[in-house]
């Protein structure tokens, strides 16, 4: 076949832009909040009809990863973020310089950046003035850093918070709309936490910390019975512990990784908590904690997550003590259990909270790889839940109606577990076997992991059930997710 004429491909374009001329301006205006601002911006060369669109998007995303090189090399390189900010910065001007005469109200502005050099002189303002006539309603913010952190100093961190606090205070206007904040690598004074992300931060709703504290081993209290703050992330912070004294509309809570060795958290006043995520692998130093002790104050919890994350278990052996903590608890994600531990100490959590209503157990394939422990510094000996089989059993009936296993493994660690829990879960609708849902580099390094993959051969899945289901009277489907049979 020949190559098209100059005039077909012209009259293929006329027909396509034809087909976008029938679009109304909240369908392509809908189309472009689909992708990053640095993506849409450049859309506005395609025609006339597009050329002014960007600039009436209801939510504006200027985020400086969107401006890095593709693919961007890792580390980044200073010259890289240089230039990044420098794009957004003009990115920035071109849609918030002069914000009287924009007739398109912002509902709320995403913006991402790094302090560095003296690009946040010219966006602080143009932030502010955008925020001072109304323009803007909402603002996001997300002061970033590439520094690992564990190549961070004491002197470096108190200079990320000199740089963060130089920025609010240059720009108070910024306080009046910020719902979100994220935070990397900052270590303040205790009055200078306390005070902006909760005396001035009035409309703060989510707040997200990636190694940030107020000192090795300190204590962070949280007294702010006035915050609208309902999400809290922290994440790899060498804090010794915080305490939620009173933040009464929190809903979710998440740690990714302490530096302590004892018990994280310790609630007061948390009436609306309802979601709670502990992740952690323990290394030699991490001492057991009472879960009960954790979750005193707490009334609703709904969902709890806790990931090992492949080694072993940092919280004490408890059953009965957990009844009161447990009473509303609808959902249960038990993750990253190494592998050679049986599963059956987990009915202890199922005995104390009779209203789980889905429990859900996943493990890692390459936390079981000795070397990758070794390197990243994981040598604490896994030794095996001390946990016995419950000696009390619930007086209410079970509620659990989905039992999910990801990276399920024909081996009978599992299928004992498997099978204790479908005798005793009379309501029982579903069991989910499935593989990892995120597969990494490192798994498909791996040889064949223990207990062999999940079986994707249908007569290899009806052996499975019927392992499981001879001599069980449970009428629970067995569904294997991944190869589309049960």
């Amino acid at each position: 076949m020949g190559q098209p004429s100059k005039e077909q491909c012209c009259s293929s374009r006329t027909k396509h832009e034809d087909r976008l001329s029938m679009l109304t301006d909240d369908i392509l205006l809908s189309i472009l909040g689909r992708v990053d601002t640095a993506t849409a911006t450049r859309t506005s060369v395609l025609s006339k009809r597009w050329r002014d669109l960007p600039w009436l998007l209801p939510v504006l995303n200027l985020r400086v990863w969107n401006f890095l090189p593709h693919p961007c090399p890792e580390p980044i390189a200073a010259h890289h973020m240089d230039q990044a900010m420098s794009r957004l910065t003009k990115a920035t001007r071109s849609f918030l310089a002069d914000p009287n005469s924009k007739s398109t109200i912002i509902k709320r502005l995403s913006l991402q950046l790094y302090v560095t050099g003296d690009y946040t002189r010219e966006i602080g303002p143009l932030a502010r003035d955008a925020i001072d006539c109304g323009v803007v309603k909402k603002l996001c913010l997300a002061i970033v850093d590439e520094k690992d952190p564990r190549d961070c100093e004491h002197e470096y961190m108190l200079q990320q918070a000199l740089a963060v606090d130089g920025f609010f205070t240059a720009y108070p206007s910024v306080f009046q709309c910020l719902t979100k904040l994220r935070l990397y690598n900052v270590r303040f004074a205790e009055w200078d936490m306390q005070h902006l992300l909760f005396d001035s931060c009035k409309q703060l709703n989510q707040l997200s910390l990636s190694h940030c504290d107020v000192g090795d081993s300190s204590v962070w209290q949280i007294n702010a019975p006035d915050s609208k703050l309902r999400i809290l992330e922290v994440r790899m912070s060498c804090l010794k512990r915080i305490e939620v004294l009173c933040l009464p509309k929190l809903k979710h809570l998440r740690w990714d990784e302490w530096f302590c060795f004892e018990a994280p958290l310790r609630f007061g006043s948390v009436p609306s908590l309802k979601g709670l995520g502990l992740i952690c692998g323990a290394t030699i130093d991490h001492q057991e904690f009472s879960l009960s002790q954790v979750l005193h104050g707490t009334r609703n919890i709904h969902a709890l997550t806790l990931d090992f994350e492949g080694e072993r278990l940092w919280i004490q052996p408890e059953g009965k003590q957990l009844c009161h903590a447990f009473k509303q608890l609808r959902k249960l994600s038990i993750c990253g259990i190494f592998v050679d531990f049986d599963l059956l100490w987990t009915i202890n959590l199922l005995e104390a909270a009779p209203s789980i209503e889905i429990f859900s157990i996943w493990d890692h394939a390459c936390q079981d790889d000795e070397q990758l422990r070794t390197r990243t510094g994981y040598k604490a000996q896994r030794t095996k839940p001390s946990w016995s089989m419950p000696k009390f059993t619930s007086s209410e009936t079970w509620q659990l109606r989905e039992l999910e296993i990801v990276r399920f493994r024909p081996q009978e660690l599992q299928i004992s577990f498997l099978r204790s829990v479908m005798e005793r879960a009379s309501n029982l609708k579903m069991v989910l076997l499935k593989e990892d849902k995120e597969p990494c580099d490192a798994c498909d390094s791996m040889n064949t992991p223990r207990g062999g993959f999940c079986p994707a051969d249908k007569g290899e899945q009806e052996a499975i059930v019927k392992q499981l289901t001879d001599g069980v009277g449970s009428s629970a489907r067995i569904i294997f997710p991944n190869s589309g049979g049960s």
